[in-house]
């Protein structure tokens, strides 16, 4: 018998798995699909403090950053996930926005970020193909981006003591005396010592198992996928080719508008786009973001595919000319509050939930798996869990 059943291999799932059995405990991670299938499967691997407000998420991502960096030096000798310390850059339309940047920028380094403002003409310092006119912008050195299938898949299968379960579904909890003590899958039960509800966007239905209330909704995003860039001519920031500002990636870091950040914060059912921009390893660029809520819809939306090439295009001129190859669509995991679910439900002994991360699930992977370790062994956990507690909606609704 495992001391701990984790259901969902994503992401946090994984980190979940890693930190338990580092901590000495047994654990089972279960998953209906394979490893990375779901939501983790469908990002860009972003692990950002620059797009959080002073509060408890981005208190999260600080400690969360740190925790990436030892992840991607002990990865090294598995070959790595592509952990990219690469910094991201915020740019400002005009001189009002500005200003909000400098703001929101300035509270930030109160809880530890390091930013630097950007002048309207050191932007090509930073990014030489950006579009030119904005105002100027923030730059965050501790911005980070991850292959996120390949490093769930690192995690998922680090620690000996990690038994995992693909291709198994969980349907049902077992309970003894109003204590969750296993779970019930297709191919039998699973007794364990605690459960973790690691499910994503699907972690309200496995706290209904239980008999509690999880508001959690799917929140679509698209991405679009360009054609691998490693070989283009060189394009300076009009988008003409040949120009004298080198051979170097079309984009260098992760860049993104200053709506980026309205519309992370915003509660809108509405779709909503703002222009995101950033290479990967393998020469591709991602462009996004989209938010909306339409329920598990899946289908392609040209529209916003197209809306989304227009402002990448807007950042960066020179992709007019490039092809995209794929889009793809995921479903982040909302919370009313925008704060993830992280603890012990108070509601039902021996359940604890990981979940609610909505597009930040990559990068608070690591500090949400070492809390929920820190609990189910009793430690003293590093940061304070109670903003993230399961029965808060509980407690807002009465």
């Amino acid at each position: 018998m495992p001391d701990v059943v984790v259901i969902g291999a994503g992401m946090i799932g994984a980190a979940c798995a890693y930190y338990a059995a580092r901590e000495g405990l047994s654990v089972t991670l279960v998953d209906r699909g394979a490893v990375a299938a779901g939501t983790t499967g469908s990002g860009e691997g972003n692990i950002l403090v620059s797009d959080k407000e002073p509060g408890p998420e981005l208190d999260l991502a600080m400690l969360s950053c740190r925790l990436w960096t030892e992840l991607a030096s002990e990865a090294r000798e598995l070959g790595g996930f592509e952990y990219e310390p690469k910094g991201g850059l915020v740019v400002a339309e005009n001189d009002e926005v500005l200003r909000a940047l400098a703001e929101l920028a300035g509270h930030q380094e109160k809880s530890g970020v390091v930013t630097r403002a950007v002048a309207a003409d050191e932007l090509a310092d930073y990014e030489p193909h950006l579009a030119p006119g904005f105002a100027g912008g923030v730059f965050y050195p501790q911005d980070a981006q991850v292959q996120p299938m390949l490093a769930a898949a690192r995690l998922a299968r680090r620690r000996p003591s990690v038994t995992l379960r693909t291709g198994t579904e969980v349907t049902g909890l077992l309970t003894e005396r109003g204590r969750v003590t296993g779970v019930r899958t297709d191919a039998g039960d699973i007794p364990a010592g605690a459960v973790v509800n690691a499910g994503g966007t699907w972690g309200g239905e496995i706290a209904a198992l239980a008999g509690v209330d999880l508001p959690i909704m799917p929140r679509r995003g698209f991405i679009l996928v360009t054609e691998p860039l490693t070989g283009l001519p060189s394009h300076d920031a009009s988008g003409a080719p040949g120009s004298s500002v080198g051979s170097g990636p079309l984009v260098r870091h992760k860049v993104y508008t200053a709506a980026y950040v309205t519309n992370v914060a915003s509660d809108s059912a509405g779709l909503e786009t703002s222009a995101v921009v950033e290479a990967t390893q393998a020469g591709t660029v991602l462009i996004g973001a989209s938010r909306e809520r339409v329920g598990f819809d899946r289908t392609v939306s040209l529209p916003v595919l197209a809306r989304l090439a227009r402002q990448a295009v807007g950042l960066f001129p020179a992709l007019a000319d490039v092809r995209a190859i794929r889009a793809y669509c995921g479903f982040r995991p909302y919370c009313p509050d925008h704060l993830p679910v992280i603890g012990a439900d108070p509601r039902v002994p021996g359940l604890y939930h990981a979940c609610g991360h909505e597009g930040a699930g990559i990068g608070l992977a690591p500090v949400t798996g070492l809390l929920i370790a820190q609990l189910i062994t009793g430690a003293a956990p590093e940061l304070d869990p109670a903003p993230f507690r399961p029965d808060r909606f509980a407690e807002a609704a009465a």
